[in-house]
């Protein structure tokens, strides 16, 4: 705690507006270094690192500190040689608020690198590395400006359910609950609510976790995600297109000002359709793209639309477009997939029918039906895979790398 008349406490980005002057720090000791009588401390702070030297009776004080321990530095700041911060501090005091163990189950400071699932399991002393700090900065960065961009677009931000009665989009792949004696599931997608809502509100959108049944191991799924989704009246698929590919060259130029390492894509996102796909990959109309033919049709490209999926590939609620196709899109970036979209029905006989030729009992859906009798208007959305685009974004390979605590079939702690 900050005692009465003590120097003012700063942080390390703060030091240079404070040259000259005694301050007061608190950090981890990331590193120590011994040169002679003089004892440098590698200071850490959730926003960066600076260097602290200690000399006389303070040197032997902290001789046996543990690396990640916590302390308060009090001391002068002065100009640095330092490559680490431009500035450091002249210690003239230093309390030690909490030891660390002297063993760890991993290194922040990376002189031994450890597997993904120990850093994992040991987020928070994970976090104490720069490099994987970083990517929740951006994480976080990120999801500001998405909800900046889409309330500019007059898009209403709105919270739907997750716990539901009915499978958003059918199939099998839910989480089943006990709701007081009565069985419901773990919401897949807001995609039934958000296209009840634009009745009234015109555009909404909504950012959180689902969930989904897969037992799928790959470094592209998990069992819990975030989805950023919108739906708007009175667009049409191309309408929708086109606000998620100003969104996302909107994330990449505004990272970059604040100091991100990326370069925007300065390019119109092609366009493919389903079939040219096909025909390029040597797949079978109707079959569905796998990773492989994706990884293949994607390798030498950057972001692009795939349009025209077959009609039997995509969700009941999906808009026809003739007797096969569909107006629906997915996203992709190389081989993959990032969001998937479309114009959805609007009419409530049609809906019923592509109920039933899914196999799905319209009787199930008798709430979200009733809704398509009041007026429902033309409509259109999509769903953006968060934790893929984060992947994307940092150049990381596995989407557990860029979620804090990822949930899959073979992990459920910490």
């Amino acid at each position: 705690m900050k005692k009465e008349n003590s120097p003012r406490r700063v942080q390390s980005p703060e030091l240079g507006e404070n040259e000259g002057k005694t301050v007061e720090l608190h950090g981890w000791v990331h590193d120590v270094r011994v040169l002679g009588k003089l004892t440098f401390l590698i200071m850490g702070d959730p926003y960066g690192y600076y260097q602290a030297v200690l000399k006389g009776e303070l040197v032997e004080k902290v001789s046996n500190v543990p690396r990640q321990s916590y302390v308060v530095l009090r001391g002068k700041v002065v100009k640095s040689r330092s490559k680490i911060n431009p500035y450091e501090v002249q210690v003239d005091s230093l309390e030690v608020v909490n030891e660390a163990d002297k063993v760890l189950p991993l290194d922040p400071a990376s002189k031994v690198e450890s597997e993904l699932m120990t850093r994992v399991n040991n987020r928070p002393l994970d976090l104490r590395n720069a490099e994987e700090r970083k990517i929740f900065l951006m994480r976080a960065d990120t999801l500001k400006v998405t909800r900046e961009f889409l309330s500019q677009k007059k898009f209403i931000e709105v919270d739907t359910p997750k716990i539901i009665a009915t499978a958003s989009e059918g199939g099998a792949e839910l989480f089943k609950v006990d709701y007081f004696g009565r069985p419901a599931y773990l919401a897949q997608s807001p995609q039934l609510y958000k296209e009840e809502l634009v009745l009234a509100l015109g555009r909404v959108f909504e950012i959180a976790h689902y969930f989904r049944a897969e037992k799928s191991n790959t470094v592209k799924h998990l069992n819990e995600f975030t989805s950023i989704d919108i739906e708007s009246a009175m667009m049409l698929k191309q309408d929708v297109m086109g606000i998620l590919e100003e969104l996302i060259k909107h994330i990449y130029s505004s990272l970059k000002s604040m100091g991100y390492q990326l370069e925007a894509p300065n390019y119109s996102f092609p366009v493919y359709t389903y079939e040219e796909v096909c025909k390029s990959t040597g797949v079978k109309f109707g079959e569905d793209l796998t990773t492989d033919v994706l990884n293949e049709f994607g390798k030498d490209k950057g972001f692009y639309f795939i349009i025209e999926w077959p009609l039997s590939l995509k969700p009941f609620y999906t808009m026809p477009k003739g007797d096969k196709l569909s107006e629906s899109f997915d996203l992709m970036y190389k081989g993959l997939e990032l969001a998937s979209g479309g114009q959805r029905i609007h009419r409530y006989d049609l809906l019923v029918e592509r109920l039933k030729a899914n196999n799905l009992d319209p009787e199930s859906f008798s709430e979200h039906l009733k809704v398509y009798r009041w007026g429902m208007p033309i409509h259109s959305g999509w769903g953006l895979g968060f934790d893929r685009l984060m992947m994307v974004l940092s150049g990381r390979s596995n989407i557990r790398e860029v979620v804090l605590y990822p949930r899959d079939s073979r992990h459920l702690a910490p």
